[in-house]
């Protein structure tokens, strides 16, 4: 059996989706921060280059995770994996300020995980 699919896979999963989302923020967002003086062609292919990288994470990430979670469980995981990497970036990468917002689309997204997953508990 591969390693990958054993009891580790949820793991797996969510550590392979953890760094697909780092690269992802980065594709998506960075370049306001460091391409902003550059022609948005620039921007689109460097970022094209780092969303390979998240899809080479990502695609494995969600082909392990379907293993042990739904299509709709795996779609609401990804978003509280979203969430809880964007955060960070906006404040501590790009110098966005702390807003309340953030807490409480984590807890619109934390009763989204209770409802695709009650089935299960």
């Amino acid at each position: 059996m591969n390693p990958l699919l054993s009891t580790s896979g949820p793991l797996s999963f969510v550590g392979l989706l953890l760094l697909s989302n780092v690269f992802m923020t980065f594709a998506w967002y960075a370049h306001l921060r460091h391409l902003a003086d550059k022609p948005w062609w620039m921007a689109v292919l460097v970022s094209w280059g780092i969303a390979f990288l998240e899809y080479a994470l990502q695609v494995p990430g969600n082909r392990i995770g379907f293993q042990h979670f739904s299509l709709g469980q795996l779609k609401i995981l990804q978003e509280v994996i979203t969430l809880a990497v964007f955060v960070p970036f906006a404040m501590f990468y790009m110098g966005e300020s702390f807003r309340t917002d953030f807490l409480w689309a984590g807890l619109c997204l934390l009763g989204a995980v209770y409802f695709v997953f009650r089935g299960a508990l």
